[in-house]
């Protein structure tokens, strides 16, 4: 972490020592990002190819609204590249984008997965899933409903309640069953954990595999980059596998990576190109390959590892449904104590 910050820190100031009116140039696009820069550069070394734009990259874990609504009309930021609906709407209610006019991404991004007023508009999918133990779990389908089973008492791990991963989640239950449904819930969620939420995703797997619980709650990603790209977790995922969860009655829930267009875009032009661009064939098949995200675009391969969970039947609810039920679902997690 202390790492990523120290890159993001010196992106800036190679990106201010750049001046705003060099990055304001004709043939140039500036990103703004939560994703890291090694997953993301391919995606805009293409683009450059493709199309001759040069794209200038910031890269941050935290701040990146702050920063666009500081800069105000100066911003140099044209594109705000993010992920899960927690930072999509945080950009939104921090009044830093203007509405995606184009007719491409209505074309190519289901509704559910666009903002009804375009401010955002998805790119990439992920799914909040259960990874678990090869040994002591049989059941190969389960529900979100179920994580509240007595069943499961002593068994479940995970991360913080107010994490945005799990924010979002619990905000789509929210959404789908009511207030006063969603805090039963979250309590008999937190009567079947194994320990104090805490850790990351791949935390969750490890605790999953050295058995301090049998079942995790992470995000698809995660588990494929332990597999494929961390012989150091490897073995953490290999002692579990992916079950796709579902709601009663619907789907799986899945959460975004997402492009907003700056308020203030110097390039607005360029900006639309690259984000229609993200949305082409060439740019979603290296998302799916590159970052283990399901493609928002139809007919495009799901990469092997993340097809390998199983057919995924994502839960039909808009996002920005969720997204307005955030709040709520934050307030029952301190109502409940889960991460007490």
């Amino acid at each position: 972490m202390i790492k990523r910050h120290i890159l993001a820190v010196a992106s800036a100031v190679v990106f201010a020592a750049l001046g705003a009116s060099a990055l304001q140039a004709a043939e140039e696009v500036n990103v703004y990002t939560y994703r890291e820069t090694k997953l993301v550069q391919p995606l805009f070394d293409a683009f450059s190819k493709d199309t001759g734009v040069k794209v200038n990259v910031i890269s941050a874990s935290s701040g990146l609204e702050q920063r666009m609504k500081a800069e105000g009309a100066n911003s140099p930021a044209d594109v705000l590249l993010t992920v899960d609906i927690g930072r999509i709407d945080d950009a939104v209610q921090a009044g830093v984008t203007q509405p995606i006019k184009s007719d491409v991404i209505d074309k190519i991004v289901p509704a559910q997965y666009r903002d009804p007023d375009g401010q955002w508009a998805g790119i990439s999918m992920r799914a909040r899933v259960i990874y678990a133990s090869k040994d002591r779990v049989k059941q190969d389908a389960i529900t979100y409903e179920e994580l509240a089973d007595p069943k499961w008492k002593g068994k479940i791990c995970i991360r913080s309640g107010q994490h945005i991963y799990n924010n979002g989640l619990f905000a789509a239950y929210v959404a789908k069953h009511g207030e006063a449904k969603a805090e039963e819930w979250l309590r008999g969620v937190k009567a079947n954990l194994a320990q104090k939420p805490s850790g990351g995703d791949r935390e969750t797997a490890r605790d999953v595999a050295a058995g301090k619980c049998d079942i995790g709650i992470g995000n698809t990603y995660y588990w494929a980059l332990m597999m494929n790209a961390d012989p150091e977790k490897k073995p953490w995922a290999e002692a579990t596998r992916v079950i796709l969860p579902t709601f009663e009655g619907g789907g799986t829930h899945v959460n975004l990576s997402a492009v907003l267009l700056a308020k203030h875009a110097p390039n607005k032009a360029n900006a639309i190109k690259l984000i229609e661009w993200l949305a082409g064939e060439h740019a979603q098949q290296m998302y799916a390959d590159s970052n283990y995200e399901y493609p928002i675009r139809a007919g495009v391969a799901v990469n092997p590892t993340i097809a390998g969970y199983g057919k995924l039947n994502a839960d039909p609810m808009p996002v920005a449904k969720i997204a307005a039920n955030r709040k709520a679902a934050a307030t029952l997690v301190d109502k409940v104590g889960f991460d007490n």
